[in-house]
């Protein structure tokens, strides 16, 4: 219990007592009493700022010698290519898995100082939020946006799984708008994975022609992302896919050229079929399908070991299961089940492991010393 919890109740319970003595102790049990409801106030008022977890601060990671020094701030009007741009959302849920995340990009960078991180959060924590990310990790660069929920609010369907749901989970479509326009390029990464290989790999593949390089899938089974009446309707929804690989492909790991991006007005594209879905319910899996929909079969292909994907078991039961074969450069915990809180259940997943090292958070000991 908080030491000044603590104390409040001593004064309480010695105001009670207090009470049943003489009288020439009521001005005295008065002032106590009052002093004891001065300390309770600010107690109700800290359970707001304190709900979020707390954490130890990160070691310092350097640039190598091979590292072109470089600054950045939103300021710059100029595309810098010493800088990789990574974007994440931060809420208070996934905090701990996105903490994980920024340090396992920093511990494995070659040249760590070159990497700025585009934080993605709603207005009603961010500043809590920067203090933390500011406290973790003193030396990182980085900004915070606002992303307002009543974006996309009006245009979310419920889907098979809750978490899919919440608005944060489409802020990846917004990127384009909320960074500034001088970042031509960006690595959008979940908040539920660990880089254990130099960013700068994933960072400097080609994209080519395409808009978005991912690890893809080809040859999948698209029957299982749409609903009879997206394959049956009138409409013809289906012709979207014709003449088009079946490539399925996560989007918790993407290299994205922000300039062909919105160029080519992807933004609009993709809100265009969430309408379509919130009329006529076409799909069931949060914001994957319109992502499908609009670029599958047309993704820059990147290596496999750059998302290892589907450690936290499908959108159901979260159950537990096993690296897919080849070399591995990114863990990452997509389903139901995330290593957190299957470690703090004392119930993981063997590949949890993997994940504990890059774990910053803070324990609170049962019994304070102080």
């Amino acid at each position: 219990m908080p030491l000044v919890f603590l104390s409040t109740l001593s004064c309480l319970h010695s105001h009670t007592h207090s009470q049943t003595t003489q009288n020439t102790h009521l001005k005295m049990s008065s002032l106590r009493l009052r002093l004891c409801l001065f300390l309770l106030l600010p107690i109700a008022i800290s359970t707001t700022v304190t709900d979020l977890p707390a954490f130890r601060e990160a070691p310092a990671f350097r640039n190598g010698r091979e590292c072109i020094k470089t600054v950045w701030s939103p300021e710059n009007r100029t595309h810098n290519p010493s800088i990789i741009h990574i974007a994440m959302t931060l809420d208070a849920i996934y905090l701990r898995g996105s903490v994980a995340g920024v340090f396992s990009v920093l511990q494995h960078a070659s040249c760590p100082e070159n990497v700025v991180f585009h934080f993605i959060a709603t207005h009603r924590r961010s500043a809590d939020l920067r203090r933390i990310i500011s406290s973790i990790f003193p030396y990182l660069t980085f900004q915070i946006y606002h992303f307002d929920p009543n974006l996309v609010r009006s245009k979310i369907s419920s889907s098979i799984r809750r978490a899919l749901d919440q608005p944060l989970n489409y802020a990846r479509i917004y990127l384009a708008d909320l960074l500034p326009t001088a970042v031509r390029r960006v690595i959008y990464f979940d908040s539920d994975l660990v880089v254990v290989d130099d960013v700068a790999k994933l960072w400097g593949i080609d994209l080519g022609r395409h808009v978005v390089g991912a690890p893809e899938y080809c040859h999948a089974n698209f029957t299982n992302y749409f609903t009879a009446r997206f394959w049956s309707s009138s409409q013809g929804y289906k012709s979207a896919l014709r003449g088009r690989k079946a490539c399925y492909f996560n989007t918790g790991v993407m290299v994205i050229d922000l300039g062909r991006w919105r160029e080519g007005r992807f933004t609009v594209k993709l809100e265009t079929w969430m309408r379509i879905q919130k009329r006529h319910r076409i799909y069931e899996l949060g914001s994957l399908p319109p992502f499908l929909l609009v670029f599958a079969g047309d993704v820059e292909p990147v290596e496999h070991r750059w998302n290892q994907h589907g450690l936290g078991g499908d959108n159901l039961e979260g159950l537990c299961r096993n690296l897919h074969p080849g070399p591995v450069s990114l863990l990452h915990w997509s389903g139901k089940g995330k290593p957190w809180l299957r470690l703090d259940s004392r119930r993981p997943c063997p590949l949890d492991s993997l994940w504990a090292p890059y774990d910053l958070f803070r324990y609170s000991p049962l019994i304070s010393d102080s």
